[in-house]
């Protein structure tokens, strides 16, 4: 029994030596999986020996859980993820000194079911590589431009742009702050290519006229709304962005949030995903979002509460099952969810993701990051790069949503590829699992015709 805990479960009546789950699952669902202990009384006579027994209350063991991860596919998820941070640290061992982690949340966008849920680890002091996958739901990152899709939205949302608005994308400079710009001057563009192409500047400019600022070069912003910060963060949050998601274990960060200082170039960096920070779990749920047409699930890994019966290879009845929690819709009209979708799959198969998805079979749709994660060591500043990607599939009819989080890859390192690959393999792992056992169930379904049948036995038998 937990120490700090002790008082709270004495007063359930637990016992001094009773085991009880301290993390994850097994602390959400204590009370399921707990049971009951046997009471009996016993009766002594005045000697002290027992004359007789009565159960005051029967015993019963804890129910079992159904989980909505498939183990074929978390193994091999597992394996992906541990593979590639393997392979991307010994790539360049100095620029990539900081790189430990590689994190994964994978999720059925139409419920919100949790496919799979990983993170490798790489322990520096012990040279191992370790699976830690509480730090998709309790870790932190700054997500870089994967967010650019709920930029866009909120552009819509607030009537700041419209379907086919052109920006001028160009380097903006605000007095006191360094150039903002994009990674290349696009000059004239539409929302659409801004997804595409991931554009800084139209995010920026989207920014800007939320918080009905005036902007001249090199000069501070003039009339900057400093409610605009939350404005922002309050249809952020309607895709889980800086909120809870509501899954089904005891705790979850939520993230930093920087304050509302009145600088607008906090504000831009926040547009970008350069300010506030999100978990794995929080991106993969923004981008069930978008893949769901607005609807907002609450994501969960129990799928099925079955009372026991004393079999182990067996369940007994269910008890609960989960149904989809829709925590929120976006209000908007259709076609803006319609025009992010559209530029997410153009991102895949024209824009930033082309080189590592133009060819993938499964009509993927992406949005890719990459976030500046500057930090002192000893006194010196260390320079590396969050890599984000978030994406689903298929693009017409969304089955699977994924979010990935690589923090401190080694910067001016050809690390573009790792988050892309894994993205891929873990595509490609769930649709053949999906395969293989829809082939594997037909077959068990439909026996096969090749065996003989004997007729004069069964003319015998009728």
């Amino acid at each position: 029994m937990p120490r700090d805990n002790q008082d709270y479960y004495l007063n359930l009546g637990y016992s001094w030596n009773d085991r009880v789950g301290e993390s994850g699952l097994e602390q959400q669902y204590e009370d399921v999986l707990r049971g009951q202990k046997e009471v009996i009384q016993y009766t002594i006579n005045n000697d002290g020996e027992i004359v007789g027994t009565s159960t005051v209350q029967a015993g019963k063991a804890g129910n079992d859980l159904v989980l909505t991860i498939d183990m074929d596919f978390q193994q091999a998820l597992d394996e992906i993820v541990k593979d590639e941070l393997e392979k991307y640290i010994a790539q360049d061992p100095y620029r990539n000194r900081h790189m430990e982690d590689a994190l994964v949340a994978v999720l059925d966008p139409q419920t919100g079911a949790v496919l799979g849920m990983t993170a490798a680890h790489y322990n520096r002091d012990e040279n191992t590589f370790e699976n830690q996958p509480h730090r998709v739901v309790y870790d932190a990152h700054i997500p870089g431009s994967s967010v650019k899709g709920a930029t866009v939205l909120t552009g819509y949302e607030t009537g700041v742009i419209d379907i086919g608005t052109v920006l001028n994308d160009r380097p903006i400079k605000i007095a006191g702050t360094p150039i903002k710009k994009s990674w290349r001057n696009f000059g004239l563009i539409n929302d659409l290519k801004a997804l595409e192409q991931s554009s800084n500047v139209y995010m920026f400019e989207i920014a800007m006229r939320i918080a009905t600022a005036v902007y001249n070069y090199n000069e501070p912003l003039r009339s900057f709304d400093q409610s605009s910060f939350q404005t922002m963060r309050n249809h952020f949050q309607q895709f889980g962005l800086g909120s809870k998601t509501g899954i089904d274990l005891p705790f979850e960060a939520t993230g930093y949030v920087g304050s509302n200082i009145i600088d607008g170039g906090l504000l831009l960096d926040y547009a970008i995903g350069q300010y506030d920070t999100y978990t794995t779990l929080q991106m993969a749920q923004y981008v069930s979002t978008i893949a769901n047409d607005g609807y907002r699930l609450a994501p969960y890994i129990v799928k099925e509460e079955h009372s026991a019966n004393g079999d182990k290879t067996t369940l007994g009845p269910v008890v609960t099952s989960t149904t989809p929690n829709v925590l929120n819709r976006i209000d908007m009209d259709e076609r803006y969810i319609d025009r992010v979708q559209q530029g997410f799959r153009l991102a895949a198969t024209q824009g930033t993701g082309r080189g590592h998805w133009a060819n993938n079979p499964y009509d993927v749709a992406i949005k890719t990051g990459t976030a500046q994660n500057y930090f002192y060591v000893d006194g010196e500043e260390q320079r590396t790069n969050n890599l984000t990607l978030v994406g689903y599939a298929p693009y017409d009819e969304p089955e699977v949503a994924f979010a990935i989080i690589i923090p401190k890859t080694g910067v001016g390192n050809d690390q573009n590829g790792i988050h892309h690959n894994i993205g891929n393999r873990l595509i490609e792992a769930y649709f053949d699992i999906k395969e293989e056992k829809a082939e594997e169930q037909q077959s068990n379904t439909n026996p096969s015709n090749n065996e003989e049948v004997n007729e004069d036995s069964l003319d015998e038998e009728e």
